[in-house]
């Protein structure tokens, strides 16, 4: 299902300043939070409270909103996880500053992420990865490795001694805790995970002595990845479940990919450009030149009257689109060259062609620059 405009969502113009945005989701805010609507209203207001919300968080920050004009919807949604769009988004503060005070807003993450995901899942993971050109272009397969942390073998990630728990005693093996907050806008109940806990309800008995009671250990890892044909430089590839690893769901890892510049080539979306030089009298007469391909070469013909600057096209010659046959075009700047030395019997040739068209130069000194090199 398309998903609608985050402008539209927040009822705005895509020229909206930062204010403007930060007022219109207030009002929103105000309107469609669950905890001020009537019981029978609540599941769609909090559909409706994700969606403005989710619509700020990436409108609020410049550099995801520049992405999403950039690449809309389809686009920003294969650059960005929900956790991503969320990352560093400060709701507390936000909803402080909205005159709800600090606690009226405890429950966001559970409606986008699930049941006190945010604190229980482990933690994402960031790889950079340094490719060559033509291995960006094809595509390979790169095996990587680096240190995480990993359930321990001896507590199964319990991090109690023989994997033994014990109801924790500050919210009664329930997992959570209950605040109940007044502000101006009314009285608000906070369900809180038990940071005693990690809102399982089970603390140890006995610390593991393998892990000291963490659940985890370091250890090094060894990944196999496939690195896809077409991928740009500064991409980022999700390897789901390979980050940091926890008994309530492990993160992710997330490759991020420097490309090498190429010798000749230059890269823009997938489309490829390139220089080469030919002489006065290839460009006067014509010629046929090769023409260096990412695999191979291809002869082109280069007409007579070509001029420095011209630029011809060979289609299909590019960059391979990601996850798809497809690919970009190769175009070919032509560059005239003038020698810094010539024969005797080249400058004779020159001078004749000068006097068989007429043209004033001076045969001793700027010859070149005369005839317009």
């Amino acid at each position: 299902m398309t998903k609608k405009d985050y402008y539209e969502i927040l009822g705005i113009k895509k020229d909206s300043s930062k204010e403007e945005i930060k007022k219109a989701y207030k009002k929103l805010a105000l309107k469609y939070h669950p905890d001020r609507v009537p019981e029978d209203e609540k599941k769609n207001s909090e559909e409706k409270f994700k969606e403005i919300s989710e619509a700020y968080a990436v409108l609020s920050d410049e550099s995801k909103r520049s992405a999403y004009d950039q690449f809309g919807h389809e686009g920003f949604d294969q650059r960005f996880s929900q956790e991503d769009i969320f990352r560093n988004f400060d709701f507390e503060n936000v909803f402080r500053e909205f005159g709800f005070g600090s606690g009226g807003f405890g429950n966001i993450f559970d409606m986008f992420f699930g049941e006190d995901r945010r604190e229980r899942r482990a933690r994402n993971l960031k790889y950079d990865l340094t490719i060559d050109f033509d291995e960006a272009a094809f595509g390979i397969k790169k095996e990587i490795k680096f240190r995480k942390k990993v359930l321990c073998d001896k507590c199964g990630g319990t991090g109690a001694k023989d994997g033994r728990l014990a109801e924790c005693r500050h919210c009664g093996g329930t997992g959570r805790i209950k605040k109940v907050q007044r502000t101006m806008f009314g009285i608000f109940q906070q369900v809180m995970p038990c940071k005693y806990c990690e809102s399982t309800g089970q603390t140890a008995k006995e610390k593991c002595g393998s892990c000291g009671g963490e659940g985890v250990v370091y250890d090094t890892k060894e990944l196999k990845i496939n690195i896809p044909a077409g991928v740009y430089d500064s991409a980022r590839l999700r390897i789901v479940n390979e980050g940091e690893e926890s008994r309530f769901g492990n993160g992710d890892l997330y490759v991020y990919i420097n490309v090498k510049p190429h010798e000749i080539f230059e890269r823009k979306d997938y489309d490829l450009y390139l220089t080469t030089d030919i002489s006065y009298s290839q460009a006067a007469l014509g010629s046929e030149i090769d023409v260096p391909l990412l695999k191979g070469k291809k002869k082109i013909k280069i007409p007579s009257g070509t001029e420095s600057g011209s630029i011809f096209r060979i289609k299909n010659e590019g960059i391979q689109y990601l996850n798809s046959s497809s690919k970009g075009d190769l175009f070919i700047k032509i560059n005239i060259l003038v020698p810094d030395k010539i024969s005797g019997k080249e400058r004779k040739l020159l001078e004749d062609l000068a006097n068989l068209r007429k043209e004033k130069v001076n045969f001793r000194k700027g010859f070149f620059e005369k005839l317009g090199f």
